[in-house]
């Protein structure tokens, strides 16, 4: 969740939350949980789907290399398996986007890199 994202970074200032325009992010209730935080909210125009391109890469990845490939009777085993490729796609996966390093290894990477700046 956001929520966990800001306190896991250390409630970090100046942070931009950018999504589509779906309802679940034009709610009243998430603008009020992102302000109380300090978060600006940003949106991507309608039908611009290239704002989302990160995370609709993440979702195909998520569907065709996951969840196509493994049964799910229940809600919460495939709640658990989504969980399970999450950390996969962020500790485990080498993207060659990020030089071949996983996207919390890039993230580390970055930040060494931005405070010796």
């Amino acid at each position: 969740s956001v929520k966990q994202a800001y306190w896991l970074r250390g409630h970090p200032k100046g942070v931009i939350f950018h999504s589509d325009r779906g309802s679940q992010y034009t709610s009243k209730k998430l603008k009020n949980a992102l302000t109380k935080l300090g978060i600006k909210q940003s949106m991507g125009d309608v039908g611009a789907c290239w704002d989302n391109a990160v995370v609709e890469r993440f979702f195909g990845s998520l569907k065709h290399d996951w969840i196509l490939k493994a049964q799910h009777p229940t809600y919460e085993s495939m709640a658990a398996d989504v969980a399970a490729y999450m950390k996969y796609y962020n500790l485990k996966r080498l993207h060659t986007s990020n030089g071949d390093m996983t996207p919390v290894e890039y993230e580390n990477y970055q930040l060494k890199v931005s405070t010796w700046a």
